[in-house]
Parts: C-alpha cells; structure tokens; sequence
C-alpha cells in the first residue's frame, strides 16, 4: 500500500498482533517499581496486576512529538503517507503530539501526507478500531478513503466496562470515597463507558460481579450492530475466566463467531485496577 497505519500501545494488543496487521506502534510507558517500561508482556502483565493488588503504584507517560517523530519519520522517508490512529484526546495529551508531530514532518516532506485520528477510543476499544481500519486498508481504501471511515465510524465503536474494586477508580477520581467504600461493602459494581468525547464516564450500578459482567453483554444486545460483529474484543485486569464468561455467552447466546482476549494494557491499567473486564463492540451509538 502506498500508506503505514500507525497507532500507539494503548491499543492493548500484542507484538506478534501488531505484525500480524502491518502496523507499527509506539509504546506509552509506565513507571513500576523504580523502572521505566514500555513493553508489556503478557507474564510481566500478570506480575504488573499482582503488584497493584500488593500496594504498588504506576506512574503513566504519553507520547511527546518527537517520539511520534521518531515513528512517522522512517515511513515517509520510505516514500509512503502515513495514517495515526492515537489513544483517546479524552485521556491524554498524546493525540495533540502526534498532531504536532504531523503538520512539522508534512512541513519538511511536503509531497507525504500524514492524517491522524483522534479515535476517542481506549485499551481494546482503539484495538478494535485499528483492527477494522486494517481490514479496510486491505480491501483496497485510499487513505483518504479510509480516514474518512475512521471518523465516520469511530462513535460507534462501543466501549463498555466494569471493575471490581471501586478503590482504583477512586485513587483516579472517578468515584468519591464514600461511593467507594458504601459500594465495596455491599458489593455494588459499576457500569461504565467511554462516551463521544473520550472520556471515562460511569452510567448505572448492579448488584454482585456476576451481574455486572451480565450488564455488559446486556449493552451488546441493546446497542450492538446486527451482522457486524462477528468478532468482538474483550479486555481484562488479570481475570481471564470472567473475560471467558462474557466470550462464551456471546458465542452461545449471541451469535459471535470470534471473540479475542487480551490483558488491559498497564497504561489504561494502572488506573482501573485489578478485576477490570471490558467489552468491545460496533453499536449503533456508544
């Protein structure tokens, strides 16, 4: 193709996915235990969670111009434009730098182009974007064919989660302290979304994990798009068998032929926690 699709790793994915799709990717980083990291694998994943659940704490860094630089610059050298699909502007500064990043590289190879997205996705949600844009690209769309699908179907890529411990969300001030301590003691768990600004907004409560978990697949059913969504992705904090749960429901119950499963990434995850699950889906709005 003639143009690079190129995201960052709040996309949750993995390496070997990232090639899979043809996209190159720059990496968030995390500050965990005194080091600096900005690949994720899935053991050191499961050791990350472990750690929030003994005490430990994460600091976050978004990307900064020249780190876009760093990434946009060899594909317009190659002689190739360029489409940047970033992690939600609703979350972090990273989508103003690759904007930043793109109009001074389009300033020094002005016969490239470089669109970039703002998807106002998150974790497997701007996963699952890229992952359609992919499949676009490769049915033939032109980049300026294909930007125009991203911003045309971006909101309706459905973004619905819940987590476990109400203490995360509160550290992040999501929730205030006396909603987290009332709700840990009598089990209430959130419902949450992403909405059309980017941002983390939570919309009902239930009774018990196993009803929040329901609550998701019930949003699918609502709001979900017949005959596109054969695939769905689901994310999760270190709990695969509730991850497994929602799967198997929707495969059952709902029609979906594949569902892929991957960690919440550390980025997103240092502040939803352990026993986050996130459902992800093309709807008919968020």
């Amino acid at each position: 193709m003639s143009y690079k699709i190129i995201t960052d790793t709040c996309c949750d994915l993995w390496q070997e996915f990232y090639a899979e799709l043809q996209t190159d990717v720059i990496p968030l980083s995390v500050q965990f235990k005194d080091q600096t990291y900005t690949t994720y694998s899935e053991p050191w994943l499961k050791d990350f969670y472990n750690g929030l659940r003994d005490g430990e704490s994460a600091q976050t860094s978004a990307v900064n111009p020249e780190g876009w630089k760093q990434v946009i610059q060899p594909v317009l050298q190659d002689g190739q434009d360029a489409l940047v699909m970033v992690f939600s502007s609703g979350l972090s500064t990273t989508y103003q730098s690759a904007v930043i990043a793109a109009q001074e590289l389009m300033e020094d190879y002005p016969e490239r182009t470089v669109k970039v997205v703002d998807t106002l996705c998150a974790s497997m949600g701007q996963g699952l974007l890229v992952w359609h844009a992919c499949k676009k690209r490769d049915e033939g769309l032109s980049l300026e064919e294909l930007y125009t699908w991203c911003e045309e179907n971006k909101l309706h890529l459905c973004h619905w989660f819940t987590v476990d411990d109400l203490m995360y969300l509160k550290r992040g001030g999501r929730v205030s302290a006396t909603t987290a301590l009332v709700g840990t003691m009598l089990q209430i768990k959130p419902v949450m979304h992403v909405d059309d600004e980017g941002h983390l907004i939570k919309v009902s409560t239930v009774r018990g994990r196993k009803g929040s978990l329901d609550a998701l697949i019930k949003k699918f059913v609502e709001t979900g798009l017949p005959g596109e969504n054969d695939t769905v992705f689901i994310s999760h904090g270190d709990c695969i068998d509730d991850a497994q749960y929602i799967a198997d429901k929707l495969k059952k119950d709902h029609g979906v032929k594949e569902v892929i499963i991957y960690y919440v990434g550390a980025v997103i995850g240092s502040h939803s926690g352990p026993g986050t699950v996130a459902l992800f889906f093309l709807g008919d709005h968020r």
